[in-house]
């Protein structure tokens, strides 16, 4: 019998996903075959308000990565989908769209393990895995955290490590917020991009809920899961 699969979560942080919350741990397993993972809540804030920022952000937007917006109380939908790159890495396919103020927004990233150990953590970000970022994740009291640490850029197929000093650093925090809903509880996610001297460049935080669906129903309830299967040739190596 093959061995169930395991998601790069597991495969790099291993047993310590055992001390996440109920709900979390959940969430960092491997969505089963034939399933895909769905959830939809709302961020209370999404973007940056530094507009001096915007020019930069549109070009990042292009790649469906950030958004040139600040704004308050968006809802969203994300769909998490199981593959295996073409390097046969194991990972998990994010597609989170954003119903903004200026219309529906599209965020895209792909996760895989690529190391043993809790440092061996890669996300690919951009529908043409523009950038991607090496994240250390580690438990902490029942929520799991991930810190940067290093980001490369993709200049035609080769990526290049960008100097700590003018790399961002980006934090993301999972944890299950009791007081959420009126105090039901949800899943909350905080993303905070912070820059060396310049201080916040980007964040988002909110709550949702998330589920396992038959990839036939999640595609019936959102458009969410088309886009997830057009993007199923995997990262970029």
């Amino acid at each position: 019998m093959a061995p169930a699969p395991r998601s790069p979560y597991e495969l790099t942080v291993g047993s310590a996903l055992d001390d996440l919350h109920p709900v979390l741990r959940r969430y960092v397993s491997a969505v089963p075959e034939g399933q895909r993972g769905y959830g939809n809540g709302v961020f209370e804030v999404v973007g940056s308000p530094r507009r001096w920022l915007r020019p930069a952000l549109r070009m990042l937007a292009a790649q469906n990565i950030v958004f040139p917006v600040w704004e308050k109380n968006v809802p969203f939908t994300v769909v998490n989908a199981p593959l295996v790159d073409r390097d046969g890495r194991t990972a998990v396919l994010a597609v989170r769209r954003f119903h903004l103020g200026s219309g529906p927004a599209t965020m895209i990233d792909a996760i895989t393990a690529e190391n043993p150990g809790p440092d061996g953590l890669v996300d690919h970000l951009g529908t043409d895995r523009l950038l991607r970022v090496r994240l250390s994740a580690r438990v902490v009291r029942g929520e799991l955290h991930l810190q940067s640490t290093r980001l490369e850029v993709r200049l035609g197929s080769h990526f290049f490590k960008v100097p700590a000093l003018l790399a961002p650093q980006v934090t993301v925090v999972d944890r299950y917020d009791d007081t959420a809903d009126g105090g039901e509880g949800a899943q909350r996610v905080t993303v905070r991009v912070d820059a060396p001297v310049l201080g916040r460049l980007y964040e988002y935080t909110g709550t949702f809920h998330y589920e396992l669906r038959p990839e036939t129903r999640a595609a019936q309830n959102t458009e969410d899961a088309t886009d997830a299967r057009n993007l199923t040739d995997g990262p970029h190596a």
